[in-house]
This record gives structure tokens, sequence and C-alpha cells, in this order.
């Protein structure tokens, strides 16, 4: 059995692990408070807190053998918080425990559930503790001392979970920031050069069928727009060019990438060498036909030299393959820029 995405740790790293220590946290307490029980306590509630330390060595255990990605697809955070409350309503009930100590243990799956997981199966642990907490006291104290303390430990493991999960919410969104500062351009909301590299990378290891074909672009006269107009109109000529050429590349099968400056890349996997050099003309004329407004209203005529290289398909040579692209694009400024050179198989 699977969970949905939405009941899934946040980390399955940080949660197997977490899991494994709170656990073990669990059991011995749990077994420290059996084993000073008095004479004549009941065997049936002895053996109960005995076979809950088992369930949570066991849990421990499976958290220290299975990978933290299989845990988390079977969804043994959730399920296990979940039970987890469940076991302590059960022997809060049988103990007729309804001590401050006690109610406690509540916060353990709270926590561990508050650090771990994602909105919704916060929610889901949280309104499980909550609800067995209330039952328990419902069932063994009178309707006002079991209000009063519903209400207490209630705001507490509330508070606990809603504080825990906008700070971890916060945290997130700052690491998608700083995972977005790596992997876009600010300027051209293009790849970055490392996230172009992981791209090819991934391509060559995968041994794609079509071989993987890789494109340079790199904008003519691009010094010399600069001096004229100034480094505002360079960067909005970046910019101009990222969106024609993003309209002619398919997200779903490239990789479009700044890599510096004025050279961009185009990363084609599953393409062969005809084909990347039609695409790679398809781009040149569409940057022809396109050429930029400037603030006055002037039309800034644009335009591209391509180097295009290709790699077969059980071939990784990564350097050699951007080498090749390199030398066919400086083959194209050579014979007088504005045109595609493709290097030789």
């Amino acid at each position: 059995m699977r969970i949905g995405q939405a009941l899934r740790a946040r980390d399955p790293q940080v949660a197997g692990h977490s899991l494994r220590l709170i656990s073990l946290v669990c059991a011995a307490v749990v077994s420290g408070w059996t084993s000073f029980q008095p004479p004549g306590t009941d065997p049936t509630v002895l053996l109960a807190h005995w076979l809950v330390v088992a369930a949570l060595v066991l849990t421990a255990v499976l958290c220290t053998v299975l990978p933290a990605d299989v845990l988390d697809r079977l969804g043994i955070g959730v399920v296990g918080t979940v039970l987890g409350v469940v076991l302590i309503c059960a022997l809060n009930l049988l103990t007729h425990d309804t001590s401050a100590a006690a109610q406690a243990f509540f916060a353990f799956p709270v926590l561990w559930a508050a650090s771990n997981l994602r909105a919704t199966g916060v929610v889901l642990v949280t309104a499980t503790a909550l609800a067995a907490d209330c039952a328990s006291l419902f069932v063994l104290l009178p309707p006002a001392l079991a209000l009063t303390d519903f209400v207490f430990v209630g705001a507490a493991l509330t508070t606990m979970a809603v504080m825990l999960a906008r700070a971890n919410a916060k945290h997130d969104r700052l690491v998608r920031a700083l995972e977005a500062q790596v992997t876009v351009d600010s300027l051209t909301g293009l790849a970055t050069r490392r996230a172009f590299d992981g791209a090819l990378e991934a391509a060559l290891s995968r041994s794609v069928p079509g071989g993987t074909a890789l494109v340079l672009i790199d904008v003519d006269s691009f010094k010399s727009i600069n001096d004229n107009h100034g480094h505002p109109v360079g960067d909005d000529v970046l910019v101009h060019l990222a969106g024609v050429l993003r309209s002619r590349v398919r997200a779903e099968d490239a990789v479009l990438s700044r890599l510096g400056g004025d050279e961009l890349a185009v990363l084609l996997p599953g393409c062969g060498r005809d084909v990347a050099a039609l695409r790679a003309e398809h781009l040149l004329q569409a940057v022809r036909s396109s050429p930029m407004t400037l603030a006055d209203g002037t039309l800034l005529a644009l335009s591209i030299s391509v180097g295009v290289a290709h790699l077969p398909q059980h071939s990784n040579d990564r350097r050699g393959l951007y080498v090749a692209a390199d030398s066919a694009l400086y083959e194209a400024k050579r014979a007088g820029r504005g045109r595609v050179s493709v290097a030789a198989t």
C-alpha cells in the first residue's frame, strides 16, 4: 500500500531518523515507568505496556533496516504516529490515568508530525491526538474536569503543531527560493549553467535513443550593442532572445540555458544530428525575424551564430560534445556570423 503525496514526509531521510529516535525515547520512558510499578499492579496493564514497548522498538528497527524512501512510500511515519495516538489513548483508558504525564505522551506523535510531515499530515495526526485525548478524558472524568483538562492540553498540542508547521513552511519556501537561484537565471529565466550541466549529465548517463545534441548560441556583435546602446539594452536583448528561443523550444524535450554572458545553449536529448541542425536553423530564422523594439520605438535587428554537435546513443563524452559544439560555434563566427555550423560526426 502506498500513500498520497500529501501525507508523505517533507524529507524522508530526516523523518526516518527522527522517528527512530522518538520511538526509542518513548520505549525507554514506557519501559522505565512499567518496571517501577508497585506490587499488585494488574498483569493485563503491565502486559499492555510491554507490548507498546515492543511495538516502539520494532518501529525503531524498521527505521534502521529499511531505506527511508521505502518507509515514506509505505506511510510508516504517518500510520505509525496515528497508531501511536491510538495506543496512548488505549493505555490511558486501561490504566484510568488522566494525569498530565499520561496526556503529555500525545505530544510525541504531534511533535514528530509537525516537524516532518506536510500540512495535511500534521492536521491528521493533531486532530487524531485531540480526538483521542478528548475521548479518554470524557470517559474517565466528570464533564467539567474533562473539559478543563482537554482545553489546556488541546491548546498546547495545537499551538505546538501550528508553530512548528509554520516554521517548516517558511523554511521550505526559503529552500525553494535558494534552489531557484541556483537553477534559474535571474535575468532571462532560463536554466543556469549548473542546472544545464546536471541535465546534460543525466541525458548522457541514460544512453538516450537517438543520441544527444548540443546547440550553442552566441549573440552576434553583442559588445557593439552594449557600447552603442548601453548595458541595460544589452540585458534587454538577452531577455528578448530568451523569449524568442523559449517560444521555439519545447520544454518537454529540450533544456534551454544561459551558460554565461551572451552564450546560450539548447540541450536536445534523443535528437539526431540532422534534426538538431534543422532545429538550429529554425532558431536562427526566428531570431532574424524578431527584432527588438527599443525605448524610442526603433527596431534593433538581432543575429546569432549557432554551433551544433551530436553524440551517438552509447557515448557519454560530455567534454567532447561541448568542445565540438564550441568549435562549431566559432566556425560559424569565422565564416561570417549569422549562420549555423554543425560539427563533423
